[in-house]
């Protein structure tokens, strides 16, 4: 997956509505009135959330022209979970880290005196 089509997953996923969408698309097929029932939108927004959807590659439409089901696109998801996975272990490893660095700063050396850094001297001009 390229960035630009990243982007466009993650925009679609910002919005509440949309998640709600793909979560009902998850148990299955649906029509667009199917999919605003629960919304107080207009079937207009609703179809413009769609719209959103589909270009993100995180639903397909069937081409019945009477029947238009939606349904759920999981391979998006699964490129943009694994960004996800990739970037969370460099963060966790980067925190444990400075965890580490943390826990020594810390803990007292032989004298009993913290390894913490020398405070910079103040000087007072006047």
């Amino acid at each position: 997956m390229n960035d630009h089509q990243l982007d466009l997953v993650f925009a679609a996923l910002a919005d509440p509505t949309r998640r709600a969408i793909l979560t009902r698309l998850a148990h299955g097929e649906a029509t667009v009135n199917e999919l605003a029932e629960p919304f107080n939108i207009s079937l207009p927004a609703v179809s413009k959330h769609l719209k959103v959807l589909e270009r993100a590659g995180l639903i397909s439409r069937g081409r019945d022209a009477q029947w238009r089901p939606c349904r759920l696109e999981p391979a998006p998801l699964e490129e943009a979970r694994s960004w996800i996975d990739i970037h969370r272990e460099i963060w966790e490893e980067s925190f444990s880290r400075l965890d580490d660095l943390l826990q020594e700063l810390q803990s007292p050396n032989e004298s009993g005196a913290h390894d913490a850094p020398d405070e910079p001297e103040r000087t007072i001009r006047s």
